[in-house]
């Protein structure tokens, strides 16, 4: 999705010959696999982060444009609404001080940023929901003027024969509201992380990915409301599920072919059978046909990027041209500061190469049914959430703590990552969880001492962002 496109309206011969040209690219890419021609690189990491443009007085600035302009990096690009952008790091590979160069980079590229916005009266603030979000900030007036979100938006609504939108989260204060546009999707700001995997462990790093995203979801959990309503402790699941969905949700949130979706399984043939997926059961959204070099996948790229597993499979192509695999792993919340996402991503990437290496395959052990239950149990208490896990059930916070940041620092040290370098990282993770100092946590206890002022808590947090003193450290006074 992050290629713009041109017009907004399709023609049936449209959907056709884009329906071909994903065919042809989807048996590209088995021929690919079966032959080969996969890069099996040592493993690469990389990270986008989503963000929030507010004024003076801790309230959405519609700003993106202009301060991307003044940018002028490459790395800073638009998303949905006129007041998120998303921050990118050069991909590198995972050994040595990997982890803290990408923490400088991203240091850098978001002071930046941020310079700018102060000079139009603005600020950048990464967390999960911005806490001072109305309802009304939610429309196609503050929609970022591209066609790609155009189109997007006319194509949800299409498919749904122009029925509107229904928003339904459960809580403490259950929420309930209609939307008439797919704007619902730019409340959520996520941290996305990037681990290229080599054709032969792409299966086994997938399936850890999966398993892993119950821990993943509640120890960075950074979005505990929406629109002042006190929701799930990772409010952004069940938020972002039902902004571009086709059906009612189950459970309380996505079934297993929704366009957000935490899948229909584990991966057992690398990763292509999850593109075989997505041209036999996702009906096309965009259906632009590229002049790009077929070899390139452009139709493929651009189907999958309309399609928003929690786990996502990724084709990506090096300097060269050579095509490898990706896992996406998207369930983290942004936020809330730079030392807190990349010690998230230290702790996935950690602990998804640690499990994948293990001797009796986790998903052996733990079925994609009971995996994804648990993610959804953690995305609504967090880290007090009990999970199963082999031998039984497991209060969440002591499987993190006693068994998945062990398995984290060995994971990354079987990558080339230096035993001081790991427990740099993976120690701001211990003490959250130890503490159980989220940022949802953080949210809530400011709330339950200042009382509702939504505005005052975004200036409050971003006071505390702007330190880089990690969240369990922060104070609520």
């Amino acid at each position: 999705m992050g290629t713009e496109i041109r017009g907004r309206r399709f023609t049936e011969s449209d959907f056709r010959r884009f329906r071909q040209a994903l065919t042809e690219e989807t048996e590209r890419l088995r021929q690919w696999q079966r032959t080969g021609r996969l890069a099996a690189e040592p493993a690469c990491i990389g990270a986008e982060v989503e963000a929030w443009l507010v004024d003076a007085l801790g309230r959405p600035a519609a700003l993106n444009t202009e301060v991307i302009d003044a940018v002028a990096d490459g790395r800073v690009v638009p998303e949905l609404a006129r007041y998120n952008l998303e921050l990118n790091t050069h991909p590198r590979r995972l050994a040595g001080r990997s982890l803290s160069a990408m923490a400088d980079e991203l240091g850098a590229l978001a002071g930046r940023v941020a310079e700018i916005a102060r000079g139009r009266n603005g600020a950048l603030v990464f967390v999960g929901i911005l806490p001072s979000l109305r309802h009304e900030d939610l429309d196609v007036a503050h929609m970022t003027p591209l066609a790609r979100y155009r189109a997007l938006n006319e194509q949800v609504l299409l498919l749904r024969n122009r029925e509107p939108l229904g928003l339904e989260i459960d809580g403490a204060e259950p929420l309930r509201c209609a939307q008439s546009d797919v704007m619902l999707e730019a409340a959520a700001t996520s941290l996305q992380v990037h681990l290229q995997v080599a054709p032969a462990e792409a299966a086994r790093v997938y399936n850890a990915a999966v398993v892993l995203s119950a821990a993943t979801v509640a120890l960075a959990a950074n979005a505990p409301a929406l629109f002042g309503h006190s929701l799930w402790e990772e409010s952004r699941i069940p938020l972002f599920e039902q902004a571009v969905e086709m059906g009612p949700p189950r459970d309380g949130h996505a079934g297993p072919r929704a366009r957000v979706t935490f899948g229909s399984g584990y991966a057992r043939e690398g990763l292509f059978e999850l593109f075989r997926e997505n041209l036999e059961r996702y009906a096309v959204l965009l259906p632009v046909t590229a002049s790009d070099d077929p070899a390139r996948l452009p139709h493929l790229t651009l189907h999958n990027g309309t399609i928003w597993r929690w786990n996502r499979p990724l084709v990506g192509f090096d300097g060269q041209g050579r095509p490898h695999l990706r896992v996406e792993h998207r369930v983290m919340s942004a936020g809330p500061t730079v030392t807190d996402m990349v010690a998230n991503a230290a702790f996935f990437f950690g602990a998804a190469c640690g499990l994948a290496a293990r001797s009796r395959p986790i998903e052996s052990e733990l079925s994609f049914a009971v995996a994804e239950d648990n993610f959804y149990r953690a995305a609504r208490e967090g880290l007090a959430a009990t999970v199963r896990w082999p031998g039984g059930e497991r209060p969440l916070r002591g499987l993190i703590l006693d068994e998945l940041l062990p398995l984290a620092h060995l994971g990354l040290q079987a990558r080339g990552v230096p035993a001081g370098e790991a427990e740099s990282w993976l120690a701001p993770v211990a003490e959250r969880v130890a503490r159980g100092r989220t940022g949802s946590a953080w949210q809530r206890a400011w709330r339950a001492r200042h009382g509702r002022d939504r505005q005052a808590l975004v200036l409050a947090y971003l006071a505390r962002q702007r330190t880089g003193v990690p969240v369990h450290r922060w104070d609520v006074d």
